[in-house]
């Protein structure tokens, strides 16, 4: 896709993926290498119709006991759904936008049909995604959503969003604790992105904006609608990071309070904004969503 200076690089068959996304000849994501096959390394992926990791891959609901696959190597919970890891189906590509959908019949692990749909589109200095989820099936579904995508992070990078609180995690990245949202950096003053620790962690309360400064003056703003929750992962000394809109914290479906669902029929839609902007824009104010 392409909008004057901007262009946008597509992998359908990659979990739905995004490869790159650039703005004048500058890479706004992390790009993935040429002939990748692997959604970890993608650009950003779509997180359906769960989000994050559901421990040990079981849950009840609605009467019924599921048990998922194990999905990421040697890791012992079931992670990010089921889209990252299923070819799309390109259902149509225009110059400066592409809607992709995918289809799943109720196997896998997972008993409810679904179609979930992807709208992508580019303009001159953003790229705006909106994700849906469909239930298909004959019976109330858990529902979930988010957006994956990899930021680059320069010596010089620096974050801020704001939120009311924050998760710490098990060592198997399960959250266990909720404390202050600046226990891990002041992120809403704007804080440095490189450290020597790994974050792996979700935010609640999240307003829905945040906005990266690169030490190369590149700024990025995010602007989410649907997303309550934000997971920031941040490996130790990387050149990249992670920012996650999502629609509810990790193992979400086995904790008072639940997983929202969705009726037979109804649907469900996040979606994100990715833009570069002026030195002096400031970050937009939206009502929070619990």
């Amino acid at each position: 896709m392409k909008a004057g200076a901007a262009e946008a690089v597509l992998a359908p068959a990659v979990g739905g993926s995004l490869v790159a996304v650039r703005f004048a000849g500058a890479d706004i994501l992390r790009p993935a290498a040429a002939n990748n096959v692997d959604p970890l390394q993608m650009a950003s992926f779509p997180l359906v119709p769960y989000t994050n990791r559901i421990a040990h891959g079981r849950f009840r609901f609605g009467g019924r006991d599921v048990r998922l696959p194990l999905n990421f190597g040697d890791h012992p919970h079931s992670i990010h759904g089921l889209g990252w890891t299923n070819a799309w189906h390109v259902e149509a590509v225009m110059q400066n936008s592409a809607h992709l959908t995918h289809h799943h019949g109720g196997h896998d692990g997972w008993p409810w049909a679904y179609e979930a749909q992807q709208h992508f589109t580019l303009s001159d200095n953003a790229i705006e995604m909106r994700l849906m989820l469909h239930n298909i099936s004959d019976a109330p579904m858990p529902a979930g959503l988010g957006f994956h995508p990899y930021f680059q992070a320069d010596e010089g990078t620096s974050l801020q969003f704001q939120a009311d609180r924050l998760w710490l995690a098990t060592a198997d990245m399960l959250p266990v604790q909720e404390v202050a949202a600046d226990m891990l950096g002041d992120w809403s003053a704007g804080a440095p992105v490189r450290g020597d620790r790994l974050i792996d962690n979700v935010y609640g309360g999240w307003n829905g904006s945040a906005a990266i400064q690169r030490g190369d003056g590149t700024r990025i703003l995010l602007s989410a609608v649907g997303a309550g929750w934000f997971h920031v992962y941040r490996p130790p000394l990387s050149g990249h990071f992670c920012l996650e809109p999502v629609t509810h914290m990790p193992d979400a479906v086995n904790r008072p309070g639940g997983m929202e669902s969705i009726e037979p029929g109804a649907e469900k839609t996040l979606s994100l904004r990715i833009a570069v902007s002026q030195a002096d824009e400031v970050l937009p104010q939206r009502d929070k969503i619990a």
